[in-house]
């Protein structure tokens, strides 16, 4: 079901001599933005109501709540239980609860489709080294600098949450815990090597922090000094590192643990903060929401808890792994279920060995799930995205396009969406990193309280 934003901005576009359809191609992007994004921007933002975002976010919040209180309620308190029941090795374990396991910080991105009738979470990125922020808040800004597009939202109040307004807020508000009555000196550290892959991106958000006013820099975990307590980035003292680093990537490095002790040690003394610590990692994992959907573990949530699982999460389950259900009785049940099922890795990111099972033949998909590695994977019931419907700039034909969703949560709540799209069931997966024909775009909410 298409919204009726939508429905008016496709009208209006297909009308005679609009310019709505070309406006995405008028917006004046900022350099570096404009290198990392210039090219993969979809003609038209994304438009969803305000109360229904906002609803999907107090129970993505709600989830994030569940996650972080997983070990508790499954596991009796027991990090160590947590962790082998995720296939988790005792060296990554150490590393990931290298500050006594405490509960991280709300941060992260949850990423969802909307099949038409409401969003449905598919994964939740507890970490720092999010994605996206860079376009979030910006594009929709810039968008409104538009004329045609500026009148079109004027006509039908449509608003954008700042997301990189919010970040920034977020990041000084951390550092005013080591730097109180002046500007933190905030960095974003990768790990060794990281920036050739990623630098783009970076650049593009130190552009958008330092426009927020934030004493921001770049670089690489590798990069930093120690001076006793004290962290130094070119020479200057560290009050905020943000953690764009994970810690697959510390353990793949050569010394990767000891290049990263430093920045442990400072945020141990109270010198510096790690934003966010390496706790995160502990529900940054697949297998998190098979516990959630698993009935096994229904008992431990209340009636509301459950209510919230129902309405966001699909039916996950763990293959492989402690937590999983026996192979042989789920093998069974996932190849009756192909069509409607997807695998994923738990170790992996950005798309990299997902199965969809109505993509492959029958013995495909059962090599797929009995050869699943050590770290584990998780099933998944397929969502299927609602189409996103769009006029093309270049041929004026009306195209179907299909949208995965990301929405940021920080400690003060929703902090805004974006959307990546693919033309309809040219992929599984929409990912920037996964398919060269992914574009990005902005999201808009508009008044929905006569529904959509």
């Amino acid at each position: 079901m298409t919204d009726r934003v939508t429905e008016r901005y496709l009208a209006e576009s297909l009308a005679d001599g609009s310019r709505l359809r070309t406006a995405m191609a008028e917006v004046d992007l900022p350099p570096l933005l404009s290198a990392s994004s210039g090219q993969r921007l979809f003609p038209r933002p994304l438009f969803v109501g305000e109360r229904e975002v906002r609803s999907f976010a107090e129970d993505v919040i709600g989830v994030f709540d569940l996650l972080t209180t997983l070990p508790e309620r499954l596991f009796d308190g027991d990090l160590a239980r947590y962790c082998a029941a995720l296939a988790i090795n005792e060296r990554r374990t150490r590393l990931i609860t290298r500050f006594g396991g405490a509960k991280p910080p709300q941060y992260g991105r949850a990423d969802m489709y909307h099949d038409g009738t409401a969003f449905r979470l598919l994964e939740f990125n507890v970490a720092s080294e999010l994605g996206g922020v860079e376009r979030s808040g910006e594009l929709p800004r810039l968008l409104l600098g538009v004329d045609s597009f500026a009148r079109f939202a004027k006509e039908h109040d449509l608003k954008y949450t700042d997301t990189g307004r919010l970040i920034a807020e977020t990041l000084r508000t951390a550092g005013a815990q080591v730097a109180p009555g002046r500007e933190p000196v905030v960095a974003l550290l990768e790990a060794p090597g990281g920036l050739a892959g990623y630098g783009d991106a970076w650049r593009a958000f130190e552009e958008l922090m330092l426009g927020f006013g934030l004493d921001f820099m770049i670089g690489e975990i590798s990069d930093v000094k120690a001076e006793g307590d004290r962290v130094l980035l070119n020479g200057r003292k560290l009050d905020v590192v943000l953690r764009c680093y994970s810690a697959d990537e510390i353990l793949e490095a050569p010394d990767g643990e000891a290049l990263a002790e430093p920045v442990f040690r400072a945020h141990e003394a109270g010198t510096l903060v790690l934003w966010t610590p390496m706790e995160s990692n502990l529900y940054n994992n697949k297998a998190c929401l098979a516990m959630l959907s698993d009935p096994r573990a229904r008992s431990s949530f209340d009636a509301a808890e459950q209510a919230v699982i129902d309405r966001v999460v699909p039916w996950t389950r763990a293959i492989g792994g402690a937590f999983a259900l026996p192979s042989a009785a789920l093998v069974e049940e996932c190849m009756d279920r192909r069509t409607e099922l997807i695998l994923k890795p738990n170790a992996r990111y950005g798309g990299s060995g997902i199965v969809a099972g109505w993509e492959v033949e029958e013995q495909a998909w059962r090599l797929a799930l009995e050869s699943v590695d050590a770290a584990g994977a998780i099933v998944q019931q397929r969502v299927v995205p609602r189409a996103e419907p769009v006029v093309s700039p270049e041929t004026g034909a009306v195209e179907e396009w299909q949208a995965a969703w990301g929405l940021f949560v920080t400690p003060q709540g929703y902090a805004g969406s974006y959307a990546r799209a693919l033309p309809a069931n040219e992929s599984a997966v929409i990912g920037i990193g996964a398919h060269a024909m992914t574009r990005t775009a902005g999201v808009f909410t508009y008044q929905d309280g006569e529904g959509l």
